[in-house]
């Protein structure tokens, strides 16, 4: 067992590729340059009219360099999924596990992956949070053509960074079916000491229950309007009818003038029940926390009352790698009786912090370290402002299971819910320079008429945000919204921008409705890349945008 050394003096990395989007705050736009700084503004531009050599789907920019190669094979397979106190449903999944089993690779490897599909509609695979070359990114009608019934891909590219990543498909709302896999990237110098590693993934579950799909739910809550994302549109108008739902706590309209309110009444009547709920609020999201009313929140695939248990021994020093692979929920989590300090977000270090609990919004990761105690503690995971919970098990001696209602006091004591506390370790860090150029987006739209896109225009694949390779660029998105959006960014990571203007390392991040996030990323890593909101029912409703840039 490697000798912990505090992150000041880990060794340090190789140099961090750039990337960006998203610091949480209020505003610190002109403060935080060393330097003059150009605005060369963001207009969203025509395809045509980005000059240069794009990366085109199955292009052949960036190729991967000579590395050790990692081979792997996964489908894509309806299955039959147990999860927990005998509840079995029809999902898809890898391999027919859930979660899919874990990919495991050395930072600087290359992953060669054949992916085959034998799903009865098309897929792709997402690396969710991977610096990879920008044909494997698994976008469909953008990086990929989809991967269609009876059909394989090969996915191969090197990973550079270490760190606690996943796979997931990138069409239609697949993703809040059970296609998702771990991705773990282990630094080969690393500099923590643990005796256990504690791979927690956390999941809401609506796939198959009473016959819903998530297909569905996208339906009820766009009302018959056709979906705007990347796939699985919905042909022509539903069949009306449909009962009224109650404003959420937050009241209002949801269309700018005022707090949020649930969707409208749904127009669908399709093969599940309706699923739409009302009255989800927290204050730790800024108010309305959600509108689907997934029946069950898992942690590796089980339900509270059948939880997954982990066994160590008291003193046992453990890693806890917590990736949020829900689909339109974030989760508060804590170790009863245990407080936790967090080593990594979004699978890059940052300097310890300790906490008793904290939030993860839908793609986000974070790693912590945890001394065992002695005895059984459950380890809880709330559906943030919903009605529901998961959990886990630690267990260290004998004891009965905590019950499925367990409520550990640390939840409701210190809960870190934005990363802009976070520092990022030195080895990490954002270089610091003056901006060459500020990109403004804004996030619009309202639960009423489930209108969600960026800058009042849903997504369309022919506007992209012109970059060029080589600038430093200042990300700016406010969301107008009354609800709280995850917003991730394709084949980077970036700096939030926090009080000393150097914040921790991210790739997806929680936007406070009217707040606005910051970030500076370095325009290395060409190609057509995704910037949308991580709700899948609000990017396939139109919460999506594209950067681009050539070599």
């Amino acid at each position: 067992m490697r000798t912990y050394r505090p992150s000041h003096t880990s060794p340090t990395r190789r140099a961090v590729l750039g990337a960006g989007i998203a610091a949480a705050g209020s505003g610190l736009l002109g403060a935080c340059s060393d330097g003059g700084s150009r605005d060369r503004g963001s207009p969203g531009a025509p395809a045509a009219d980005i000059p240069g050599r794009l990366v085109a789907p199955n292009g052949e920019t960036r190729r991967t360099p000579a590395a050790p190669l990692r081979k792997h094979t996964f489908r894509a397979v309806p299955s039959q999924v147990e999860l927990g106190a005998g509840r079995t449903f029809s999902t898809w999944t890898y391999e027919g596990l859930l979660p899919g089993r874990e990919v495991r690779v050395t930072a600087g490897d290359t992953l060669a992956l054949r992916f085959a599909n034998h799903l009865p509609e098309a897929t792709t695979v997402h690396w969710h949070g991977i610096e990879l070359r920008n044909d494997m990114d698994g976008v469909p009608g953008v990086t990929q053509a989809p991967v269609e019934p009876g059909q394989t891909f090969d996915y191969r590219f090197t990973v550079p960074h270490p760190g606690t990543y996943w796979f997931h498909p990138h069409m239609g709302v697949q993703i809040d079916r059970g296609m998702y896999s771990p991705l773990i990237v282990d630094d080969p110098r690393e500099p923590l000491a643990y005796d256990h590693e504690w791979i927690v993934v956390l999941d809401d579950w609506i796939d198959g229950v009473d016959g819903t799909t998530p297909d569905d739910v996208l339906r009820q809550l766009r009302r018959g309007k056709p979906a705007m994302g990347h796939g699985n549109r919905p042909e022509g108008p539903v069949e009306a009818g449909g009962g009224a739902l109650a404003d959420s706590a937050s009241g209002g309209t949801g269309d700018g003038k005022g707090p949020g309110r649930a969707p409208s009444p749904s127009p669908y009547r399709g093969k599940g029940p309706e699923r739409l709920m009302s009255g989800a609020t927290s204050k730790l999201l800024g108010g309305h926390a959600g509108d689907v009313a997934h029946p069950y929140y898992l942690i590796n695939g089980r339900t509270a009352d059948d939880p997954t248990q982990f066994t160590a021994r008291p003193g046992d020093r453990i890693r806890l790698r917590i990736i949020n692979a829900g689909g339109e929920t974030a989760f508060r989590v804590a170790l009863g009786g245990h407080r936790m300090t967090i080593t990594h977000s979004d699978g890059f270090p940052v300097r310890p912090y300790r906490t008793d609990a904290l939030v993860l919004g839908m793609g986000e990761r974070y790693d912590a370290l945890v001394t065992a105690g002695s005895g059984v503690f459950p380890l809880v995971a709330l559906a943030e402002g919903k009605r529901g919970r998961a959990m886990a098990v630690l267990r260290t001696g004998a004891g009965a299971v905590p019950e499925p209602s367990a409520h550990p006091e640390e939840l409701d004591r210190e809960v870190l819910v934005s990363a802009h506390r976070l520092r990022p370790d030195d080895s990490v860090a954002l270089s610091r320079r003056g901006y060459d150029r500020l990109l403004k987006l804004k996030l619009t739209g309202g639960m009423k008429e489930y209108d969600w896109g960026i800058d009042h225009r849903p997504y369309d694949p022919d506007t992209l945000h012109r970059v060029e390779r080589g600038e430093r660029v200042r990300l700016v998105v406010i969301n107008a919204t009354h609800m709280w959006h995850p917003v991730h960014l394709h084949g980077h990571t970036y700096s939030l921008a926090g009080i000393d203007c150097n914040g921790a390392r991210k790739d997806t991040t929680i936007l406070l409705p009217h707040h606005k996030l910051v970030a500076d990323f370095d325009a290395d890593n060409p190609g057509l890349w995704m910037l949308h909101c991580h709700n899948i029912y609000h990017a396939e409703s139109g919460m999506m945008t594209t950067l681009a840039y050539h070599e």
